[in-house]
């Protein structure tokens, strides 16, 4: 039995400026609405390098200071695994600018559930804030979604 699958490997940032966090409204078909910024680690890229990347490309912002906060993951009916990897830093340079992924502002963190998140974000802010998880694990279950924060 082979041990290899079939892998996405993602990111996501969330960057904090005193008591304001960074969101993006994403303008995508397939998963809209707020959340923070992040996308795809490309081949032979690392996942802090990618993460810096897709923030700048999202944001106009240089991250850096990255801490790992965990990951979220799916195992696809499709038959692949989709791994997004979670980050958070308060550690930032530049001009901040909406991009063709989405609109980008700051708003205060207890504002954040006032605004139409994407699907299944609120599930993964526990993640970046509650140092007592460190995985949110998705599982098909009689056809339903179902998830575990682990």
């Amino acid at each position: 039995m082979s041990r290899e699958e079939r892998v996405i490997l993602t990111n996501m940032c969330m960057i904090r400026d005193g008591d304001k966090i960074l969101v993006i409204d994403k303008k995508s078909d397939s998963w809209p609405g707020i959340c923070f910024p992040g996308g795809h680690i490309e081949p032979n890229e690392s996942f802090v390098t990618s993460t810096v990347r897709e923030v700048y490309e999202e944001t106009g912002l240089v991250v850096s200071e990255l801490k790992l906060c965990g990951h979220q993951q799916f195992t696809m009916p499709e038959g692949y695994r989709y791994i997004v990897f979670l980050y958070k830093t308060d550690t930032f340079t530049g001009q901040l600018k909406s991009s063709e992924e989405g609109d980008v502002f700051w708003i205060k963190r207890s504002e954040l559930e006032q605004y139409q998140l994407a699907d299944g974000f609120d599930v993964m802010l526990s993640i970046f804030e509650n140092d007592a998880f460190s995985e949110n694990y998705y599982y098909l279950e009689n056809n339903n979604w179902k998830w575990k924060n682990l």
